[in-house]
C-alpha cells in the first residue's frame, strides 16, 4: 500500500510539462518557434538527430501557417508543447484559411503557391521526421498540425 505523500508524489510525476506560446505569422518567428522548442524538447535529454527532427518538423509546420494557412497576410501562430514520460507533443494552430482537402494537401509535392516557389514537401517531411502527424482543418476557420515524437533519453 502507497502512502498519501507516494501517490502525490506520483501524481506529480506522471503530468505533463506544457509550453505555451504564440508568434506573428512572420517568417522571421520560424526560427524562434525552432530554438524555443528545443530548449524546452532539452529536458528529456534528446540526441542531436531527435533535436533535428523536431526542429525541422516545427519549421515546416510554421512555415506552412505563414505561407498557407495566413498567405503572407498576418495573424497569429499558437503553439503548444506537451512532454510527458519521453514522448514530446507539439500542436501549432492557425486562424487561417484552413485546407479544403487534408489528404491532397498531405501528398508529396502537392502545392497551392501559384508561383511554384514551394516544393510541396512541408508534410511529407514532418511525416519523415515525428513518429505521428495528424491534421485537423474547417475551411475559413483555420488548421492545427499535432505532431509526435518518442524521444530516447
Amino acid at each position: 500500500m502507497q502512502s498519501q505523500v507516494e501517490e502525490e508524489h506520483m501524481s506529480e510525476q506522471n503530468k505533463p510539462e506544457i509550453l505555451k506560446m504564440e508568434v506573428e505569422a512572420l517568417s522571421k518567428n520560424e526560427e524562434f518557434a525552432r530554438v524555443a522548442v528545443a530548449v524546452f524538447l532539452a529536458r528529456l535529454n534528446p540526441t542531436l538527430e531527435e533535436v533535428d527532427d523536431v526542429k525541422t518538423a516545427v519549421s515546416e509546420a510554421v512555415t506552412n501557417a505563414v505561407i498557407h494557412g495566413y498567405q503572407g497576410k498576418g495573424g497569429m501562430i499558437y503553439l503548444e508543447v506537451e512532454v510527458m514520460d519521453q514522448e514530446f507533443t507539439i500542436t501549432i494552430r492557425d486562424i487561417g484559411i484552413g485546407i479544403p482537402d487534408i489528404k491532397q494537401a498531405m501528398e508529396p509535392l502537392y502545392t497551392t503557391d501559384p508561383d511554384g516557389e514551394r516544393t510541396g514537401m512541408g508534410f511529407s517531411f514532418m511525416e519523415a521526421f515525428m513518429d505521428q502527424v495528424e491534421v485537423q482543418s474547417v475551411p475559413g476557420e483555420g488548421t492545427a498540425v499535432t505532431m509526435k515524437k518518442k524521444i530516447s533519453g
